[in-house]
């Protein structure tokens, strides 16, 4: 039962990061380039980094044959698919220029960090395990991070620049990158490291604090 569960957790979960991996392949060709980004690269090597240490880590965890990691990893990783339509909600109004719209982002993320908050309660709760509350709770939330990531960069179109900002600070920073294009791309990558390495901290720290708050 074990081996069946960590098989089906495995494949759906790793063809997502590998499809990340393909589509920031993708948007950093040419890569004798990626140098010239902002960090002498970083910028562009960063999350390119933390997508294979994403796969490593998630195929170790997924191949643990433990039942009390196979129900951590199975409450997570429908916990993972809520914060994550959450995040992608966050991530399309990104480029709204409105507080309102500001808030509205703000509290999907905090929802999204719920999600993986409770997510650690029930899997905590299932494995009879505080410690596979943690696991449960970032587990989700580097799902979520995944799927975020790849609406990010499936977004990212290098071949049709935005229009000009009139905002003062974004023009200044085109001195510094370049034209509002470029601005993009580099914000987006910007955005995807953040949620690659946030979003694990947030869940395991929620995962925890829930996970305690419902034991009897």
């Amino acid at each position: 039962m074990a081996s069946g569960k960590s098989i089906s957790l495995r494949i759906p979960i790793l063809l997502l990061a590998l499809a990340d991996l393909a589509l920031l392949a993708m948007r950093l060709r040419p890569w004798n380039e990626i140098t010239n980004l902002p960090g002498q690269g970083t910028v562009g090597f960063d999350p390119l980094i933390c997508l294979l240490t994403y796969f490593l880590l998630m195929t170790w965890m997924s191949g643990n044959k433990d039942e009390a990691v196979q129900k951590a990893l199975a409450v997570g990783s429908l916990f993972g698919l809520v914060g994550g339509a959450l995040s992608v909600g966050a991530v399309l109004l990104n480029s709204a220029d409105s507080r309102s719209i500001f808030y509205m982002q703000i509290g999907l993320l905090v929802a999204a960090a719920v999600s993986w908050g409770i997510a650690g309660s029930k899997g905590a709760h299932a494995a009879k395990s505080i410690n596979q509350g943690i696991v449960a709770g970032v587990w989700s939330a580097m799902v979520s991070a995944l799927i975020a990531c790849g609406v990010i960069l499936s977004r990212i179109d290098m071949t049709h620049p935005m229009a000009p900002s009139q905002d003062p600070w974004k023009q200044y920073q085109g001195l510094a990158i370049g034209n509002d294009a470029i601005q993009y791309f580099v914000h987006s990558l910007v955005m995807v490291a953040g949620f690659l390495l946030i979003c694990p901290i947030v869940g395991g720290v929620l995962g925890l604090i829930f996970a305690m708050s419902t034991q009897d």
